[in-house]
């Protein structure tokens, strides 16, 4: 699903669609405010946004991943495991699994520490915490009331931010930005903050600024004419980290969101980038779903978060309590 253009402005479609919007919000209120959540043995911090779409949480994830284990804590990952087929709880395990039997996120954090699913969060994480793990980092999940979280953090992409601030199907917003702003301890913001966003951020909640840039790795694409692709929440942030590192974009080509890229899909676009002298880019997120027989033939773009001040994100982690029996 791509986000349709109304929801980044107000007009006359929000409007009619308001209605809609305040049973959807009254619908989540009552369906998280209606759940005990259950409470594991060890501390559980939340990743999460408040709109439909990519707002940067899985790399926050990862680089607050980084950072507990900078701290020497044993940390692994909770993922509902999005477009997967298994929803038992279950350890990923990268060599046995495809995107296809848990989701194309979980492949990806998986590459940095164990990694489990499961539709049912609490049982997952009850899972993940006889493992001997001492944090759990929940990569979604805020609007999820199922798992207790002792630490939340709302991610949210600077330029878009909330979107028109309707709630859907009127606007991006999963329910009201005041709602969700009740059940977190800091905001991370990704990239350059727009007017509108600046607006609407509380002044009672820490803000930690950052930005994505490409790993040292991936210093070779740089200046290259490429054929990109992606089938991310907002495929357009990573055309424009292309154009930032000097990339010519010989073509672009959105896919809807979690797409699974066909052989065709992907030959025809080598095809392109051969007849151009490019080569062919995607996300990290998206290789794991384009064919096994071309992922030879596809690079991915490798980003990191940068923090303006990674002490900030330290002194919050710092917070965490210390629940394991």
């Amino acid at each position: 699903m791509r986000a349709p253009d109304f929801w980044r402005r107000d007009g006359i479609v929000p409007s009619i669609l308001s209605p809609i919007s305040r049973f959807w919000s009254w619908k989540t209120s009552l369906r998280i405010g209606k759940v005990v959540p259950f409470q594991v043995d060890v501390p559980v911090i939340c990743i999460g946004n408040v709109v439909a779409g990519g707002a940067g949480k899985t790399p926050v994830a990862l680089s607050v991943m980084e950072r507990l284990r900078y701290s020497g804590k044993t940390a692994g990952f909770l993922s509902r495991g999005y477009g997967g087929k298994i929803k038992a709880p279950t350890l990923v395990e990268q060599h046995r699994h495809t995107s296809r039997d848990v989701g194309d996120e979980p492949l990806l954090l998986a590459q940095t520490a164990p990694t489990w699913i499961g539709a049912d969060r609490a049982a997952a994480a009850q899972a993940a915490t006889e493992s001997g793990i001492d944090v759990l980092v929940m990569d979604d999940g805020l609007q999820n009331p199922a798992l207790h979280k002792d630490l939340s953090i709302l991610v949210v992409d600077g330029q878009y931010g909330f979107g028109n601030n309707r709630v859907m199907p009127a606007g991006p917003l999963r329910e009201p930005v005041e709602e969700v702003i009740k059940r977190v301890q800091a905001i991370a913001i990704i990239g350059t903050v727009s007017d509108s966003l600046a607006a609407h951020i509380p002044n009672d909640l820490p803000v930690l600024a950052a930005r994505f840039v490409p790993a040292a790795e991936d210093d070779d694409i740089s200046g290259r004419p490429v054929v990109a692709f992606a089938g991310i929440g907002r495929p357009e942030k990573f055309f424009e980290t292309l154009a930032g590192m000097g990339c010519d974009l010989v073509d672009a080509i959105p896919f809807p969101d979690h797409h699974y890229f066909s052989t065709d899909e992907v030959m025809q676009l080598i095809d392109t980038a051969a007849a151009a002298g490019a080569i062919v880019v995607t996300t990290e997120k998206d290789l794991v779903r384009v064919p096994k027989e071309a992922r030879d033939m596809v690079r991915s773009l490798k980003v990191r978060l940068e923090w303006d001040d990674p002490d900030a994100l330290d002194r919050w982690l710092s917070t965490l309590p210390q629940r394991q029996a």
